[in-house]
């Protein structure tokens, strides 16, 4: 495994705003070694065409990974993530959401010894420009609520905004079925195995084009799920 961060970016339809989060990754991102895999579920995906036109323009390199597990995210992050060859693995949005000038800083302190980087939106320095209330609602209650009841480190469980030290994948193994659950899901194991977890101030912006996959009221017995293992299964 080299020494360098893998940056998984699951895609559906993306062609708008791919090159605009890439070009924005090689603006912000110094300093550290990075490759960019791009894992879509079809080869139809808009997606496609504009990566292989403009994927040799840049310094890091940038691959075409197609997901072999089935259609949806969840399987698009798990194959990006069994794909990775870095020590250490970011899922990161194509859709312009997450904000690439905290990468650097995640991955110092990756190498400073934790095994888990939240990017959060519930510390102080983080935010949200999010149109739909409910779920903002519901998400930070989850983190709030974990972080002073059970003293997970980080106040934001989950965004998907998180950077992962690729050895933990062998200590925990994802169950998740639906989507977006399994950055919860892998925090809470990570945390009831006593790995260390940190995390970041960001500012998280709702997509500006394209359509979202998220769906809540169809996962949220899923994250429901995972409150409930962290709850019960507190570190030894």
């Amino acid at each position: 495994m080299s020494k360098h961060l893998s940056v998984v970016v699951p895609v559906y339809n993306e062609s708008k705003s791919i090159k605009p989060m890439l070009d924005g990754l090689r603006k912000e991102v110094h300093n550290i070694p990075f490759s960019v895999s791009v894992v879509y579920d079809f080869d139809e995906d808009t997606t496609v065409p504009v990566v292989k036109k403009i994927k040799d323009r840049y310094p890091f390199e940038v691959r075409l990974v197609k997901n072999n597990l089935g259609r949806g995210a969840l399987n698009a992050i798990k194959t990006g993530i069994s794909k990775a060859d870095g020590d250490a693995v970011l899922v990161m949005m194509a859709d312009l959401s997450d904000r690439p000038s905290d990468i650097s800083r995640m991955y110092t302190l990756i190498e400073q010894g934790y095994d888990v980087v939240c990017g959060s939106r519930y510390m102080r320095g983080g935010g949200q420009d999010s149109r739909t209330l409910f779920k903002r609602l519901m998400s930070q209650m989850i983190g709030l609520s974990l972080h002073y009841i059970i003293g997970i480190q980080t106040h934001d469980v989950t965004n998907n905004f998180k950077m992962y030290r690729k050895d933990i994948f062998r200590r925990i193994k994802i169950e998740s079925t639906g989507g977006f659950e399994l950055a919860m899901e892998i925090t809470v194991k990570a945390n009831a195995l006593g790995m260390r977890i940190t995390e970041v101030p960001t500012v998280w912006r709702d997509r500006s084009a394209g359509k979202s996959r998220f769906n809540l009221w169809g996962w949220a017995p899923r994250y429901f799920k995972w409150y409930v293992y962290a709850l019960t299964h507190r570190p030894r």
